[in-house]
């Protein structure tokens, strides 16, 4: 192993990236961050950060050269690949940014690097399809003169508490050696410490499934929900009284979105049938959690005719367009299909977040509005974004809303009784 300190180049300086790169330069390690994106470069050299990860402070108290020149990847000996993994339009996974990226890293990486990924794939994906291209483009060989690892990425958009350094790094190399340097770089920043995996497929495996067994869990909860709508009694009602039970998971319903959960098992889908294996359970989880605006959509639309509101010309208040909730990230946000399909049936929506400007809202392809445009026929509150539970109460939402009107809370926020006592029809998930 190198005694010599370690010049770090992070590769791809979004919601993984950039405090991954923060926290390597506040190690008095030589540390580079790369991305393709010009106006990002710009912005972090400037102190700001799009994604409201990190704070301005938190940027200034880190040593990180940033620059959209790939040649910067040349002065590293340790490349961190942090890239996105999505799927497409038929929820096959697109490899291009991690193709892209390892085309990037092998033309300008030189003998003795260690290349390690930290993007979401399936089994089999750092060895079989990123090394031969590293191989292709450096014209060098892995094994004798580079080597690869593979330490998966663990960020929670959002979660100040759970921070990089404060989540355990799962790490594993091609060999021993290639281990234990990987371990030795992230034990320089990780206070809860590394695991080391058997390999680099037992790492890309553990990693997709970890999400995969959140996407699971939330399936059933939807089911529940599902169950409990033709019951006709509140789901969060039974969650609570099962939640009494010391082992009970708590889990909630809700719209499966984001770049992690609900693209991570279609990683999976996807190796199995290359294996020529059917998955069962995943693949139920997924069309589960996939057809939960289908779900909710029709439960607005059924209360909407029992309150004797058309939904063509009815005025309505989507509170929440991220895919989560107190994140600015829109990306693969299931709220903005139930918009659409309100829209659809003729409802004039407005959309409202407090984590996106009006005109990123109008970037989305949707009409702005506020509670102060009422008043509607139907507020939604689809994203449990802190400041809305802050700032807004029961009788605000009665206030923007006409008589008959229906409020929707999809993640069981408010106070039914406080909305059956203004004359308000409420409904949940």
């Amino acid at each position: 192993m190198p005694t010599k300190q370690p010049v770090i180049c992070v590769v791809g300086l979004g919601y993984v990236g950039l405090p991954l790169a923060a926290a390597f330069g506040r190690t008095g390690w030589t540390t580079l961050g790369f991305d393709i994106n010009t106006e990002r470069i710009r912005t972090l050299k400037a102190g700001e950060d799009w994604t409201r990860e990190l704070s301005s402070e938190q940027l200034n108290s880190t040593k990180v050269e940033y620059s959209a020149d790939p040649a910067i990847i040349g002065k590293a000996d340790t490349v961190i690949i942090a890239v996105p993994t999505p799927v497409d339009d038929a929820n096959n996974p697109d490899l291009t940014p991690v193709y892209s990226a390892s085309r990037t890293v092998g033309k300008h990486m030189s003998k003795g690097t260690v290349v390690i990924y930290e993007a979401t794939v399936y089994p089999g994906v750092t060895e079989e399809e990123c090394v031969p291209i590293l191989e292709k483009e450096s014209g060098l060989k892995c094994g004798p003169d580079f080597t690869v690892g593979y330490s998966p990425e663990r960020i929670n958009p959002g979660d100040k508490e759970h921070t990089v350094d404060k989540i355990v790094k799962v790490v594993a190399g091609q060999d021993a050696a290639t281990t234990d340097r990987v371990a030795m770089i992230y034990e320089k920043i990780i206070t809860a410490g590394v695991h080391r995996a058997a390999n680099i497929k037992v790492a890309e495996l553990a990693k997709a499934l970890e999400n995969t067994q959140r996407d699971i869990n939330i399936a059933l909860m939807n089911e529940i929900a599902r169950f409990c709508d033709r019951l006709g009694i509140r789901t969060k009602d039974v969650l609570e009284a099962a939640g009494t039970k010391w082992n009970f998971l708590k889990f909630s319903p809700g719209l499966v979105g984001g770049h992690c959960i609900g693209v991570d098992p279609y990683y999976l889908v996807h190796k199995a049938k290359m294996l020529g294996m059917h998955t069962e359970v995943i693949s139920a989880g997924r069309k589960m959690n996939d057809t939960m605006t289908t779900f909710i959509d029709r439960q607005i639309s059924h209360a909407m005719a029992q309150e004797k509101i058309s939904p063509v010309g009815a005025k309505v208040l989507v509170l929440g367009a991220t895919f989560k909730e107190n994140v600015p990230d829109t990306r693969n946000a299931k709220v903005h299909d139930l918009i659409r399909k309100l829209a659809d049936a003729g409802c004039i929506v407005s959309v409202q977040d407090p984590e996106l400007t009006k005109k990123q809202i109008e970037e989305l392809g949707f009409h702005y509005g506020t509670m102060t445009d009422g008043p509607y026929d139907c507020v939604i509150a689809a994203v449990p974004h802190r400041s809305y539970k802050e700032k807004l109460t029961e009788l605000d939402f009665v206030k923007a809303l006409k008589k008959p009107g229906l409020f929707y809370d999809l993640k069981s926020m408010w106070d039914e009784a406080k909305f059956k006592k203004a004359g308000v029809r409420y409904l949940a998930l």
